[in-house]
């Protein structure tokens, strides 16, 4: 019979998470560690770190989706590899993408070719703020090229809107367009028509609209906007198009609010961004810009590439990325149809106006919006501040030892002296949290 030695194994360094050599030391900040160390243990130091977050699902202050069906999740990890931006080597993601713009162009009403196919051009973008841009660099080169044409000066292009999300006054200031942003009057939570002929000249690229304010969740009024622009060309001459930021309400007021005339039914409105991981309920990275038709996007804004292999026509202000997000966008769109895109929102919109009735009861609070109309949200200030012996920070800092995220934040110039809170109800967000 054989002899055989008894062999011990070998100490395993990470048998313990915690007793590995990563883990006797804060984690490297600054430089990278000189040794490899288990999947495992980077693993669960890194979860563990992040544990040090805050809980998305008590984040009241986000729009951005926070709960997604693990389908999403699968979807996700497939992706990974796939550069999106590659059509030739993924031509099924890049479909997709298409696929996506072109059900987006129906729900926002694009208009149609003697075929029945919608003329509106998109593309995905990394979120509504890339979008954006790319809508107000289509703006300004479409009054560029006119000016030229006219013999005009192109020197000094401005944009007018009203309280506007931050990546307006980036669109501004990093392709220098003057942002003639317009006050807010007493009373209004967003641009009011008739403020638009002190602002409007021969230099205006085009006006934003705004379908949910960032500040108080109300959508502006895009149709009596562009009416009041078309009673500027009249008496003027001066054909200003609009652009609808509808990068929360696109995908709201499609269901909620199907009889408002907001999108492309709209002859004015040029172009629409919106965010798909806001509303449209995708993972984070995912948003989407739409043109009317062709003539509304300048081919100088479109590059050709030829080598990642074959002819690929990009528009985007930055490169790779994986197509996880778009392809998600998709499954969401079959998962729910536009009956559960409906239905989701109106039981987010209901537990929105029951969050507004339960915070007039309590006495010190005045509604700014209670739910009802635009976002599920809802908007509210102090009744008297001086006569209370807090604030709403001081609000925001309770609730924040308990876990909550809730915004405080005074409204837009002209109305600053205001200070609000804003919560907004988002799929996931139910009566049993608020």
């Amino acid at each position: 019979m054989a002899l055989h030695n008894a062999q011990q194994p070998a100490a395993d360094p990470a048998v313990d998470i915690f007793a590995s050599p990563l883990s006797e030391r804060p984690l490297p900040k600054r430089s990278m560690p000189e040794f490899s160390s288990p999947p495992p243990v980077v693993f669960q130091l890194l979860r563990n770190e992040l544990l040090l977050d805050g809980n998305a699902a008590q984040n009241l202050a986000t729009f951005c989706t926070t709960w997604s069906d693990d389908e999403v999740r699968r979807l996700m990890d497939l992706c990974l590899d796939k550069n999106i931006v590659d059509k030739d080597e993924y031509p099924q993601t890049a479909e997709i993408e298409s696929r996506c713009v072109n059900i987006l162009a129906d729900l926002w009403h694009a208009p149609t070719g003697t075929g029945g196919d919608a003329n509106a051009v998109g593309c995905s973008t990394t979120g509504s703020s890339e979008a954006a841009l790319l809508c107000g660099l289509a703006l300004k080169w479409r009054w560029r090229d006119r000016r030229r044409a006219a013999g005009l000066s192109t020197d000094r292009p401005n944009l007018v809107c009203g309280p506007v999300q931050v990546c307006w006054e980036k669109f501004a200031r990093y392709f220098d367009v003057e942002l003639r942003q317009i006050p807010v009057e007493p009373g209004a939570t967003g641009l009011q028509p008739h403020q638009l002929r002190e602002y409007v000249d021969e230099n205006t690229i085009g006006v934003v609209a705004i379908l949910g304010v960032t500040y108080t969740c109300t959508y502006e009024p895009v149709a009596e906007i562009t009416a009041e622009l078309d009673r500027l060309q009249a008496d003027t001459g001066l054909d200003v198009p609009l652009h609808v930021d509808a990068a929360s309400g696109g995908f709201i007021a499609p269901f909620l609010h199907p009889d408002l005339a907001w999108d492309f039914r709209l002859p004015r409105v040029a172009s629409i961004n919106a965010s798909g991981h806001k509303y449209g309920m995708a993972p984070l990275g995912v948003g989407w810009a739409l043109w009317r038709d062709k003539s509304a996007l300048p081919k100088d804004l479109v590059f050709h590439v030829d080598y990642l292999g074959g002819d690929m026509p990009t528009l985007a202000l930055n490169f790779s990325r994986p197509g996880g997000q778009v392809v998600s966008q998709y499954f969401m769109f079959l998962r729910l149809g536009r009956e559960g895109y409906r239905r989701v929102y109106q039981s987010c919109a209901d537990t929105a106006q029951h969050l507004a009735r339960q915070i007039t009861d309590m006495g010190p609070f005045t509604l700014l919006y209670d739910g009802a109309d635009a976002l599920p949200a809802v908007s509210y200030t102090l009744t008297d501040p001086a006569a209370t012996s807090w604030s709403l920070y001081d609000l925001s800092d309770l609730l924040r030892m308990r876990g909550w995220q809730v915004p405080s934040y005074p409204l837009p110039p002209n109305r600053q002296e205001t200070v609000i809170q804003r919560v907004l109800v988002r799929h996931g967000v139910d009566r049993v949290e608020v």
